[in-house]
């Protein structure tokens, strides 16, 4: 599938550099074969996706930057329906919100203009959008995300805020999925610096709540019924400064669990953690809920699986196979990912080392350098969340599922000048809302 994503990409900028401003992309069929159903519309979006330019861009130069005005798209041996089309403008509308908001250098979008993006892209939506910012109940509410937040408070461009996203359908609500972003506008990482160049790039690290936002955009623009959403986007700048936390600082989580800070650099489950627990009260009443994590949090994902989204369920999330059902719909719509396994040695890792903590962030060592460094983050949010209270022999049962971006967030793996990917909106999409594109 992706092969047909390659060649359209190729093939549409060809065109653009050419001189062409309205395009016609030509997509042979499956022949029949059900596993490329999909191909024309993964096509289409890497067609349509292949023509964003970034938003730094379009603002210096007007819409120039983005000459192509129409493209076209026609299926030889197939029918290209009018829905198929419908269902590619509002996902690719999705992949472009991601794109903008994961993209742009961190003072364009630092936290309070992050969140004005969002709102001005949500509005005439179905979408409700609020955004807290009041610092006082940022930090009643959200400790550890206010930790990570810390010494930006000085600089009011910098100051953090928590955005909330909820779509409801029309009709009879069956499931409900709540969503939590990391939305890390910069990560110079804190006390415990970025060093020997590893800091250039880290305006990408908002990759999960970018995403997350788009693929709530997608969902409201096709008016998907029978599914709630609520998404809630921790968008913070992790600064270095007198204020800054540091390592071995113990603060207690919105759940109270008490997290003693093994590296400080380890921020985007810190924020995560907050807004788990509080969608994790959500879900306590909600119908049919299930909770996913969207972060580009560790370089160990990108080392262990190179440019892949990661899926780990917890132990309800596996009854209902959500990790391979990710896996399986990714090959379809050219969206891939891998499934982890979350073990008994993860906890083992953030376990408490004395009675002053319930449990460690972090090792002290890259992610990338560390065993199971992709897989022991979402033991600490299970804990740090208070999810691990609703496993599968609690009363309450709560499906969880940890997707790590680390690796697929930009194209190439090149955070400092890969084009953002979006990923991975268009699974999700199609996993969770059953909206694969029409037949």
């Amino acid at each position: 599938m992706r092969r047909f994503a390659d060649a359209a990409r190729s093939g549409v900028r060809r065109a653009r550099d050419a001189g062409a401003r309205a395009i016609l992309l030509l997509v042979h069929g499956p022949n029949g074969k059900a596993s490329y159903a999909n191909a024309a519309a993964v096509a289409a979006l890497a067609g349509a996706g292949s023509l964003w330019e970034p938003l730094e861009a379009r603002e210096a130069f007007g819409d120039a930057i983005e000459p192509v005005q129409t493209l076209g798209i026609a299926e030889v041996g197939g029918e290209f329906a009018e829905s198929t089309a419908e269902w590619i403008e509002a996902t690719a509308a999705g992949l472009r919100l991601a794109r903008d908001l994961a993209g742009t250098e961190p003072e364009r979008m630092a936290p309070p203009r992050f969140a004005e993006y969002v709102q001005a892209a949500f509005r005439g939506t179905k979408v409700k959008v609020t955004v807290q910012k009041d610092v006082k109940k940022l930090q009643r509410e959200y400790p550890l995300l206010m930790a990570v937040a810390r010494a930006s408070l000085g600089v009011p461009r910098h100051r953090p805020c928590v955005v909330r996203l909820e779509y409801v359908p029309k009709g009879k609500v069956v499931r409900t999925v709540l969503l939590a972003g990391k939305g890390l506008t910069y990560d110079t990482g804190g006390a415990d610096l970025k060093t020997d160049g590893h800091m250039a790039g880290m305006s990408r690290d908002k990759g999960g709540a970018a995403a997350v936002a788009g693929l709530v955009l997608a969902a409201a623009k096709l008016a998907l019924p029978g599914v709630r959403v609520v998404a809630e986007l921790g968008v913070v700048r992790n600064s270095i400064g007198s204020d800054a936390f540091v390592s071995d600082e113990i603060i207690a989580s919105h759940a109270g669990c008490r997290v003693r800070i093994g590296t400080t650099d380890a921020d985007g489950r810190l924020v995560l953690a907050d807004l788990l627990s509080h969608l994790r009260l959500d879900a306590a009443q909600a119908e049919g809920p299930h909770l996913f994590s969207v972060a580009t949090l560790t370089g160990h994902s990108g080392r262990a699986v190179g440019p892949y989204n990661i899926a780990l369920d917890n132990g309800p999330a596996r009854a209902f196979a959500t990790a391979e059902t990710l896996m399986q719909i990714g090959d379809l719509v050219g969206d891939p990912f891998e499934v982890s396994r979350l073990r008994r040695e993860d906890f083992d890792f953030v376990q408490p080392r004395s009675k002053a903590d319930d449990t460690l962030s972090c090792n002290n060592l890259p992610s990338s350098g560390t065993a199971r460094g992709h897989q022991f983050p979402m033991a600490f949010l299970c804990l740090a969340s208070g999810l691990v209270k609703h496993g599968t022999d609690s009363a309450v049962p709560l499906p969880f599922t940890h997707i790590d971006i680390g690796g697929s967030g930009c194209e190439g793996g090149d955070w400092q000048h890969g084009r953002p990917s979006g990923r991975p909106l268009v699974t999700m999409l199609a996993t969770l809302f059953g909206a694969l594109p029409p037949a």
